[in-house]
């Protein structure tokens, strides 16, 4: 009966001084500080038609952090294994502006139309960001070698 009724006086003044702190303005929810706001000029380019054998392909997203907070990009995720990602590592200031590079390796997919995803992941206001780059890979036709009578031509 002791254990029941000491149980039931420190709920009561558990609840009570509960009860107190709010009236006073204390709350247990702390107070959230600034955010960062991940602001692209543009989410996706099309890379038009793409020579597969003419090398690699960039284009750059310029971004600013429109935030009262530092923006940290914490990793950026590709669709395939074509992409290759540069982003700032270190914080860009509230207001500063940064780029993130996409680089298509055309090389490494088949011909064809293609589309591709680029996730970015960041402690921003929006944590998730979406880039897309496309495109059409085109397989260029090797010049083919005609021979006649001992004189060869080559004809593209």
């Amino acid at each position: 009966m002791r254990k029941f009724a000491l149980l039931l006086l420190l709920l009561a003044g558990g609840t009570v001084l509960r009860v107190e702190g709010r009236e006073s303005g204390e709350s247990g929810e702390t107070q959230q500080a600034g955010k960062a706001l991940l602001k692209l000029d543009h989410t996706s380019h099309d890379f038009g038609e793409v020579p597969r054998k003419g090398g690699d392909i960039a284009h750059e997203f310029p971004f600013e952090n429109d935030g009262d907070a530092p923006l940290v990009i914490i990793r950026a995720q590709t669709s395939c294994s074509c992409l290759k990602i540069s982003y700032p590592k270190r914080p860009v200031a509230p207001g500063a502006s940064g780029t993130i590079r996409v680089v298509y390796e055309p090389h490494k997919s088949e011909p064809g139309s293609f589309n591709k995803l680029v996730q970015i992941f960041s402690n921003a206001e929006n944590e998730r960001e979406i880039l897309t780059v496309q495109g059409f890979s085109i397989d260029e036709e090797a010049p083919t070698v005609k021979i006649k009578r001992d004189k060869t031509k080559i004809k593209n």
